[in-house]
């Protein structure tokens, strides 16, 4: 790795590409009306997906980037009684039972609503959708407040995968972040979520975080390697004050420089490949027989708002105050504060405020950025045509690309974009070369290493 690439391209803001256009583009031009019409229209054909926001934690750890607040009581029971009142008001827009083909539970800390809650609330989704013997259930964990009672609600609610967080196991790093979490917690909720059959287990590790070193990191990757999990996740910290005020409790002083984030990074991957995980894209790795290192190998990989899936549904609903859901018309955002969201639904309209309607050179452009993000490559002729574009409109008069090819980053082989080995951790950089809108809103946006 050239220290030079590390200086050039390593502290611009980026997004992550979970959707393109990304939603700091979005706008009041797509609204509840829009929402409504496309429902409509859905195919009965098609499998859809489902997200769910639960945006409530216990307590709120200073890193986080989701749109999460402290959990009370009250706040919980208005929430959940409004989100079940917007499942009834999506499927009744729809011409039958959208067939589900996963089933994902975000936030904020899902588990925090309860055990019995939590069943009935999966209950409630599969009486106003259609499930399936295939359909997927996953959900993101908390492990220090997991008990052996929620996890064997998981189970007999068929819950297929958990995703816990670890983030670090170095106490001086959970110091800074606000977040105390013992390996032997980490384990148990292990153990408890196996012994309640959940057949797939994802750990999520972070890099970048303050106080944090590579040993650290080394220390923490093997002591989660130890426990066996199925996927990691390895996410850099994005530090974005402005945007999350409590992350301003966080000491700028102890963040690390673009070449130590990209130091700890490369340890992690190390370890976790000799460890006999296969790298996925750039932040995820798997099993050999995981489905998400198959669907890498047959080439059929995605990426969306959970980061790196087999998920290839074109239709995603999504519930709860700030959720993002897709449309094969475009993107569509929810109100994103939980009390201006719960007056919406009460007054019987959907929550949408903001979305993007998609064009064909975005669907072109998405394409592009989503094989670059999972293959490394793209065939810009291929897909240009495919979409019924000239592939000389995206390669000539493109600067960044030019420039990212001079640098060594990518090479062009009559259009089809190849990264290097060691220019991948610039994956970033090389999509936002076919991002129309990349510079519209930079301040939302994490550096790219």
């Amino acid at each position: 790795m050239r220290s030079t690439l590390v200086e050039k391209y390593g502290d611009e803001r980026l997004p992550r590409y979970t959707s393109y256009p990304t939603s700091p583009c979005f706008s009041t031009n797509v609204d509840d009306s829009t929402y409504e019409n496309w429902l409509t229209t859905i195919s009965r054909e098609k499998a859809a997906s489902l997200y769910v926001h639960i945006p409530f934690c216990p307590s709120i750890c200073w890193y986080c980037g989701c749109h999460t607040t402290n959990a009370r009581n009250g706040s919980i029971a208005d929430y959940l009684r409004m989100l079940r009142e917007e499942v009834r008001l999506v499927s009744a827009r729809t011409a039958a039972p959208m067939r589900i083909a996963h089933l994902h539970f975000g936030g904020g800390t899902p588990t925090t609503i309860g055990p019995t809650i939590m069943f009935e609330f999966i209950e409630l989704l599969r009486k106003h959708f259609e499930f399936t013997g295939l359909t997927e259930i996953a959900l993101e964990i908390d492990p220090r407040t997991l008990d052996q009672e929620m996890a064997t609600v998981l189970g007999e609610a068929g819950v297929h995968r958990a995703s816990v967080g670890v983030q670090t196991f170095d106490p001086a790093v959970q110091r800074a972040i606000n977040r105390i979490q013992s390996e032997e917690q980490t384990m148990e909720a292990v153990f408890q979520l196996r012994r309640a059959r959940i057949a797939s287990i994802n750990f999520d590790l972070m890099y970048g975080l303050p106080n944090q070193t590579v040993q650290s990191c080394i220390e923490t990757t093997k002591a989660a390697i130890a426990m066996a999990p199925d996927r990691f996740a390895v996410f850099g910290y994005a530090h974005v004050p402005s945007f999350k005020t409590h992350q301003r409790l966080i000491d700028e002083a102890a963040l690390a420089s673009a070449r130590s984030r990209i130091s700890q990074a490369k340890a992690i991957s190390e370890y976790l490949v000799a460890a006999g995980y296969r790298r996925i894209g750039i932040d995820h790795f798997a099993r050999p027989h995981d489905s998400l290192a198959t669907a890498q190998t047959n080439g059929q990989l995605h990426r969306n708002f959970q980061g790196y899936t087999t998920d290839a549904c074109e239709t995603l609903i999504a519930l709860g105050s700030s959720a993002i859901g897709r449309m094969p018309g475009g993107y569509v955002q929810n109100e994103v504060l939980p009390n201006r969201y719960a007056k919406r639904i009460a007054s019987g309209r959907l929550a949408t405020t903001k979305g993007w309607r998609l064009s064909a050179e975005d669907r072109l452009r998405a394409s592009i950025i989503e094989r670059l993000m999972c293959d490394f490559q793209v065939d810009i002729a291929a897909l240009a045509v495919t979409y019924g574009f000239e592939p000389h409109a995206l390669l000539k008069g493109n600067p960044r690309l030019s420039m990212l090819e001079s640098d060594g980053v990518i090479e062009n082989a009559g259009g089809i974009i190849r990264l290097r080995e060691e220019g991948r951790f610039l994956i970033r950089a090389v999509a936002a070369a076919f991002d129309a809108y990349v510079r519209e809103s930079p301040r939302c946006y994490s550096k790219t290493a």
